[in-house]
C-alpha cells in the first residue's frame, strides 16, 4: 500500500465591530470594512435585509441605499437591496436561498465582491450558507439585528437551513468576512426577542465565565427591564466568549464529537421542531439549560444551590424552564414526538459517540456520554413542578 500525507494549515481572521447607526452615512465603519486598499473600482456588494427590519425600520431600505450613494468611490450597491422573510421561514425552505442565489448571480458577484446581510440570525444563516456555496465563497459580513445574533450566532462560524425536519441539516461552516453589531437596531425588539436572547450568554457564561454569570445574575431586572448599558455589556462578552472558544477550543470546524458551546441545544433544537418553531430559538435554549442543569443536579454533579441560582435566573430574565413538549412521548424515547428523540439526532449531527456537556459547577463542564432516560424523565418532572408553582404565585399576584 502507498499514500500521500498531505496536511494543509489554514489561517482565518476577521473582526467583530460594534458601533451604532451602521447605514448613517457619517459613519465610515461599513465603507472601511468592505473597500479594497489600492483597487481602482469600488467594492461590489448585494445587501439582504430581513422582511422583520424593513417592517421595524421603515426607511431602512432607503437608508442603504444612500449609504451606497455616499460613498460611492469605495463601494457599489450591486442590484437591488433584496428582502427575505425573517424567522425559521427563511430557513425551512430553501427557495428563499435559491433566490438569494439567483441575486448573487444576476449581479455578476465575484469573490472578491460581498453579501452583506441585515437581520436575525435565521436569514444570517442562510444568506450564510449561499455566500459560502457561491462561487465556492463570496466574502460575508454579518449585520445581526437581535440580541441572540449580536451575542452568539453571528459572530460564528456555521452557516446553515433546516431540512428533514431537523434543525441545520444542510449548511457549512465558513468564517465571515467580518461582524458589524449595530446597537441601534436592538431598540425596537420585541420584549420577547430581547429576553430570549441572553440565554445564549448564559450558556456562555456557564461554561467557561463564572463572573460573567455572577454579572448576569445581579443584572437580571436591569436586563429585563431593557437597560441598554448593561446589554450592550452582555453582548459585548458573550460574543467575546464565543470567539475565544472557537478560536481556542480546537476544533473550530466541529469535527469531534464533543460541541461545549451547544450546551443544552439537543433539547432545544428538538423542542423548536416540536413547536413547528413557533418556540424561539433563545426559549428553547433556556429550558434546554435548565434541563440539563437539573440532570447534573441529580445525577450528584452540580451542588444544589448552583443548580437553584441557573434555574432562577433563567427566571429572572422573564423565561420559562418547562414546556408541555417537553412531557409528550417522554415514556417512548423513540417516538419522533419525544423531546428524549433528540439525543438520538443530536448524536447524528456530531457522528462518533453520543457526546452532552453537563456541569459540575458554575464555569465547570464536563462531557458525558450516556444519559440516563430515567433521570431525564425526572428533570422534566422536576422542571414542571417548579413552572407549576411559578405559573400559580404568578397568577395569585395578578389577582
Amino acid at each position: 500500500m502507498d499514500a500521500i500525507q498531505q496536511e494543509i494549515h489554514v489561517s482565518f481572521r476577521y473582526a467583530v465591530h460594534f458601533t451604532t447607526g451602521v447605514f448613517t452615512p457619517a459613519n465610515p465603519l461599513l465603507r472601511d470594512v468592505a473597500a479594497r486598499p489600492g483597487a481602482t473600482s469600488a467594492s461590489r456588494i448585494l445587501v439582504v435585509v430581513d422582511s422583520g427590519i424593513e417592517r421595524a425600520h421603515p426607511g431602512v431600505l432607503d437608508a442603504i441605499r444612500m449609504y451606497f450613494s455616499a460613498h460611492s468611490a469605495s463601494i457599489e450597491l450591486a442590484g437591488s437591496v433584496l428582502v427575505l422573510p425573517g424567522g425559521e421561514q427563511v430557513k425551512n425552505d430553501p427557495a428563499h436561498v435559491d433566490q438569494l442565489l439567483a441575486a448573487m448571480h444576476a449581479a455578476a458577484l465575484c469573490r472578491h465582491s460581498y453579501l452583506v446581510a441585515v437581520g436575525g440570525g435565521a436569514v444570517l444563516d442562510a444568506a450564510g450558507l449561499a455566500a459560502a456555496t457561491a462561487h465556492r465563497g463570496v466574502r460575508l459580513i454579518r449585520v445581526p439585528t437581535t440580541v441572540l445574533a449580536q451575542d452568539d450566532s453571528a459572530v460564528g462560524v456555521k452557516n446553515g437551513i433546516n431540512a428533514f425536519g431537523k434543525k441545520n441539516y444542510i449548511g457549512t461552516f465558513a468564517p465571515p468576512f467580518a461582524v458589524i453589531n449595530d446597537f441601534a437596531f436592538l431598540t425596537t425588539l420585541t420584549d420577547r426577542d430581547w429576553r430570549a436572547g441572553v440565554t445564549e450568554a448564559v450558556k456562555a457564561a456557564l461554561i467557561r465565565d463564572p463572573a460573567f454569570f455572577d454579572f448576569i445574575e445581579a443584572n437580571a431586572v436591569a436586563i429585563l427591564a431593557r437597560d441598554r448599558a448593561v446589554m450592550e455589556r452582555v453582548i459585548r462578552q458573550s460574543a467575546a466568549l464565543h470567539l475565544a472558544h472557537i478560536a481556542t477550543g480546537g476544533d473550530p470546524f466541529e469535527l469531534g464529537s464533543s460541541r461545549p458551546l451547544d450546551f443544552g441545544h439537543w433539547a432545544a433544537h428538538k423542542l423548536e421542531q416540536l413547536t413547528d418553531y413557533r418556540m424561539r430559538h433563545g426559549e428553547a435554549v433556556g429550558i434546554g439549560i435548565a434541563l440539563d442543569s437539573t440532570y447534573s443536579y441529580l445525577a450528584g454533579l452540580l451542588p444544589e444551590q448552583q443548580w437553584r441560582r441557573i434555574v432562577d435566573v433563567i427566571h429572572a430574565l422573564g423565561l420559562p424552564v418547562y414546556a408541555p413538549q417537553l412531557s409528550e412521548s417522554v415514556d417512548r424515547p423513540q417516538d419522533s414526538r419525544s423531546v428524549l428523540r433528540g439525543l438520538a439526532e443530536f448524536q447524528e449531527h456530531l457522528g462518533g459517540r453520543l457526546t452532552i456537556m453537563l456541569l459540575e459547577g458554575i464555569g465547570r463542564p464536563l462531557d458525558v456520554h450516556e444519559i440516563r432516560v430515567d433521570l431525564m424523565r425526572e428533570s422534566i418532572e422536576t422542571l414542571k413542578t417548579i413552572e407549576d408553582v411559578r405559573t400559580a404565585k404568578a397568577d395569585q399576584k395578578a389577582s
